[in-house]
């Protein structure tokens, strides 16, 4: 039987920050009936948030969700709470437990994104299927780890998956924001060597410094693509653009090794282009598309964390009330204060 939850008649609704996709598109608060759980599924009381560069393309029309049923979704794909109450002959969860969510689901085969495909966590509660749910230690705060799944995950998955990196291999990062920053320390701890962090914003790249970057050099320089070979010997044997931006491929494909690979994690929908062709072909470089990350990837990250290898102390930037999220997006969009991590609390 469905565990079951008293509400006072002023609890009967909650907040939430809903997207609405018809034109044209805009994110308002508004206050919905608390959803009940269903089978295999909890509700649970979100205690952060994340805000995403993906939440901003979704409010500004780059991104379309492909699964929404409705043209209304609750944003909010990283997530962290604590179980408030259980579906019928829910048992693989306890109420009070402290979990996060990882980013989506599973459903015939196709991968469901949290916040964009259903509803997500930029809310007083919200629902989980029960395998989508990690218990997270009680010394890592919620703030925290919220953003592991999605701002943490995505570039390790890139690393280790995608990017296919071993220790003592010449990296290269370009844009040192909320993935890329985490994807600085992630390849310190594999052993990437050196690691070479590329980023407009002298913020950026100072801060890429202190996160384990060997060296951090400016896009516009002239003599990039020399400085990035006199650091790393033959080039790189991965560069991983974390920006999303077209002319950032562009720079990067010139900085490879050879069989080096670029891949892709930042989201654009520009075209792709591939100067130099020949010399593409020649010495037989790739072009990897990435996207997310395994449920495997979240959980070895809260394991690394609980053992202290890796530290996200540094990456919450602000936490703000759930009711700023329209300042918080503003503020990511415009890089205010050259934000890693802003975190939305109920």
């Amino acid at each position: 039987m469905a565990t079951a939850v008293e509400y006072s008649k002023e609890q009967m609704t909650m907040l939430a920050a809903r997207l609405h996709l018809d034109a044209p598109r805009r994110l308002e608060l508004e206050d919905i009936p608390i959803p009940e759980p269903g089978p295999d599924h909890v509700l649970v009381k979100v205690e952060a948030a994340g805000v995403c560069l993906s939440d901003v393309h979704l409010i500004d029309g780059t991104l379309t969700p492909l699964f929404l049923k409705g043209d209304v979704v609750t944003l909010g794909h990283e997530v962290a709470g604590t179980v408030h109450a259980l579906g019928p002959d829910v048992t693989a969860a306890k109420v009070g437990d402290r979990v996060l969510l990882q980013a989506g689901e599973i459903r015939g085969g196709a991968t469901f994104t949290r916040g964009v495909d259903y509803d997500g966590g930029w809310a007083e509660y919200t629902l989980a299927r029960v395998d989508t749910l990690v218990p997270i230690p009680d010394e890592l705060p919620f703030e925290q780890a919220c953003f592991i799944p999605d701002a943490v995950s995505t570039p390790w998955a890139a690393i280790n998956v995608s990017g296919e990196v071993k220790a003592g291999d010449a990296v290269g990062v370009w844009g040192v924001g909320g993935l890329g920053a985490h994807g600085v320390q992630l390849l310190r701890l594999v052993g990437a060597a050196p690691i070479i962090a590329v980023d407009p914003l002298p913020a950026a790249r100072e801060r890429a410094l202190e996160f384990g970057a060997d060296f951090a050099f400016d896009p516009a320089d002239p003599d990039l693509r020399a400085k990035v070979f006199a650091a790393s010997g033959t080039g790189l044997s991965a560069a991983f653009d974390f920006a999303g931006v077209a002319a950032v491929r562009e720079q990067a494909v010139t900085c490879l090794a050879p069989h080096g690979r670029l891949v892709l994690v930042g989201l654009t929908d520009k075209p792709i282009t591939i100067t130099h062709g020949t010399a593409f072909s020649f010495f037989q470089q790739q072009l990897r598309g990435h996207y997310g990350s395994g449920p495997e990837h979240v959980t070895q990250l809260v394991k690394l964390q609980r053992l202290g290898r890796v530290d996200f102390t540094r990456s919450v930037s602000a936490v703000l009330p759930l009711a700023d999220a329209a300042k918080a997006v503003h503020a990511l969009e415009a890089k205010e204060g050259n934000p890693i991590r802003l975190v939305l609390k109920p």
